[in-house]
C-alpha cells in the first residue's frame, strides 16, 4: 500500500487496487483536495482510520441531460411546496448528511475531520450546496428538509459528495435541481448505488472519466 508524504503529489491511478484504492495517509489540505478531485481521487475513510484516497476502475456519473424524473417525482416538483437555495446553509447540510440515519452505510464516512476540511474548501470557493425547504406552521418560518453538497471544479463538472433528506424526496429534489439548473456538464456521483441509477447516472471507465475532467 503507498502512503503519501508532505509532498502534493498522487501516484499513477493505475497502481490502484481492484477497490479502486489508490493511496493512504497525507492530510486534508485545500490544496491537496483540490489536487485530489483534479486528478479523479477523491477521500473517503472511517473516524479513526487514516485518510483512504480512491480512485475506482468504475466512476458513477449523471450526464445532466440524461437525468431520469419518474411521474411521482414530477408531481412533487409541480406542487413546489418547497424553496430552493444554493450556497446558503453548507454547514447546516453538511451537518445533516453526517447525522441523518441511512439504511445503508453512505454518510457515515463524513468525520469530524472531513467536515472541517469541507467548510474551508466552501469557504473558498471550491465547495457548493443546494438546500432544500419547508414552511413549518409550528415554527412559522422555513425549516431545512434535504439537501447535498458537493465539490466544484470550476470545469463544468460537479464532484458529488453527499446528500439528505427529513422529508419524503427532498434529496430527489436537490439532485434534480443541481441537474437542471447549475449548468454543469457532468455529476460525479463516485460509486454505483441503486438511488442514483434510478434518477439517471451510470458507470463508466476511469479512462473515460478522466477524460471528462
Amino acid at each position: 500500500m503507498i502512503w503519501l508524504s508532505k509532498e502534493l503529489v498522487f501516484p499513477p491511478l493505475e497502481l490502484a487496487t481492484e477497490d479502486g484504492v489508490l493511496a493512504l495517509g497525507g492530510d486534508l489540505s485545500i490544496a491537496r483536495l483540490i489536487l485530489a478531485y483534479k486528478s479523479g481521487v477523491f477521500p473517503w475513510f472511517n473516524e479513526g482510520e487514516p485518510i483512504v484516497w480512491y480512485a475506482p476502475w468504475e466512476r458513477m456519473v449523471l450526464f445532466p441531460d440524461q437525468i431520469k424524473v419518474s411521474k411521482s417525482m414530477k408531481q412533487v416538483l409541480r406542487k413546489k411546496n418547497f424553496t430552493i437555495t444554493e450556497n446558503k446553509a453548507f454547514a447546516e447540510v453538511i451537518f445533516n448528511c453526517k447525522h441523518i440515519d441511512r439504511n445503508d452505510q453512505y454518510g457515515t464516512w463524513i468525520t469530524d475531520d472531513m467536515e472541517k476540511a469541507y467548510l474551508k474548501l466552501h469557504e473558498v470557493g471550491f465547495a457548493k450546496s443546494i438546500e432544500v425547504w419547508q414552511f413549518d406552521e409550528h415554527l412559522k418560518e422555513n425549516v431545512l428538509v434535504g439537501g447535498l453538497y458537493g465539490v466544484d471544479l470550476g470545469n463544468g463538472v460537479f464532484c458529488g459528495e453527499s446528500m439528505f433528506s427529513r422529508a419524503s424526496n427532498m434529496s430527489k429534489v436537490a439532485f434534480i435541481h443541481l441537474a437542471q439548473n447549475c449548468n454543469y456538464k457532468l455529476i460525479d456521483c463516485q460509486v454505483y448505488n441503486e438511488h442514483l441509477a434510478s434518477l439517471g447516472a451510470r458507470e463508466v471507465s476511469r479512462k473515460e472519466f478522466l477524460g471528462f475532467l
